[in-house]
């Protein structure tokens, strides 16, 4: 019987051109350039201009996916997004994003699992693509988090940046050898731990935004744990050894969580794609923007092993693994 496996063949990217740095935080908030590096690893990140949005932002860096790909939207019949911080309640931010790119086919929805939302989007896609469900899929990381900081608060407004990422997903027949395409992934929740990351309000709730809330220890903390987790999980199922592992793309939360990480699962730190310190923390779309740059740059090649993950509030946490 043939096995249908999905296969990235294009990402995209897109970030603001406003550059915020650690020197213009400092005039804002009690901080510092060497504070705010010390800890978090962070120089600057991006922040969306008033007239961007989510969707704005989100559709772009699809344009940018489906031209890698060689696709256009007549070819897409699903579209996923991941983000915690939609255009509007409802309907949507994919749905807004499949008219903006003129997308006629198939369905739209959003995924809300905060930074590991890109992981969660790409295995829903994943599995549509290997169900007959779907054949070609954008699957984007899209966030304006810079909306929901409160910016008195140096202990979070100094991580977090705009942007979004993406990446077109395209139907192929597994091969028996070294299969090309997404090889597996592996989610998990703990919603015991969601008051260490959260947004102090919604609509249910304070019916207003609110501002994003962090016990930044006890994340850092829960973090390296479950990361490592799941990339022994994902890895141990696809049969695969970590040592065997070309590039390592993480969450870009924090550049110490990196570390500890990579050093916990013996990862060579040279394999490790990092952007945390010209983007900060961009939520779900952190993912598919440092996939996006080491494809641009040629360090990542076809029949590359990849390994993505990540950890965000809920808390929600999984890593993917692909072969290039």
């Amino acid at each position: 019987m043939t096995e249908i496996i999905a296969r990235i063949a294009g990402t995209g990217a897109y970030l603001p051109a406003r550059v915020l740095t650690n020197d213009d935080l400092a005039r804002i908030v009690d901080t510092s350039d060497e504070w705010i590096r010390a800890r978090t690893g962070i120089r600057e990140r991006r922040i969306a201009a008033e007239d961007e949005t989510t969707a704005s932002m989100g559709a772009e860096a699809a344009r940018a996916a489906l031209a890698a790909a060689g696709l256009s939207p007549a070819d897409i019949d699903l579209v996923v997004v991941a983000t915690a911080t939609p255009d509007n309640t409802f309907p949507a931010t994919a749905a807004l994003i499949q008219n903006r790119l003129g997308v006629r086919a198939g369905a739209a929805y959003d995924v809300h699992a905060v930074c590991s939302g890109f992981l969660y989007a790409l295995t829903a896609a994943d599995n549509a693509i290997a169900r007959g469900q779907a054949r070609n899929a954008l699957v984007i990381g899209a966030e304006t988090f810079s909306r929901i900081l409160d910016w008195t608060d140096r202990s979070t407004c100094v991580l977090f940046g705009d942007g979004a990422g993406a990446v077109a997903l395209t139907a192929a027949v597994r091969e028996e050898a070294a299969p090309r395409g997404v090889l597996g992934s592996y989610l998990r929740a703990d919603g015991r731990y969601a008051d260490l990351l959260y947004v102090d309000g919604g609509p249910s709730t304070t019916k207003t935004v609110g501002h994003l809330r962090m016990q930044g220890n006890q994340v850092f903390r829960h973090a390296v744990t479950n990361i490592a987790e799941a990339i022994e999980k994902v890895c141990a199922d696809a049969g695969v050894a970590i040592a065997d592992i070309d590039w390592f793309v993480p969450h870009q939360a924090n550049q110490r969580i990196l570390e500890a990480v990579a050093r916990r699962l013996g990862l060579d730190e040279g394999r490790v794609v990092s952007t945390v310190a010209r983007h900060g923390n961009t939520s779900a779309a952190s993912v598919p923007l440092a996939l996006h740059e080491a494809v641009a740059d040629g360090r990542i090649k076809a029949g590359d092993l990849v390994l993505m993950e990540a950890m965000g509030g809920g808390l929600t946490w999984g890593a993917a693994l692909v072969r290039w």
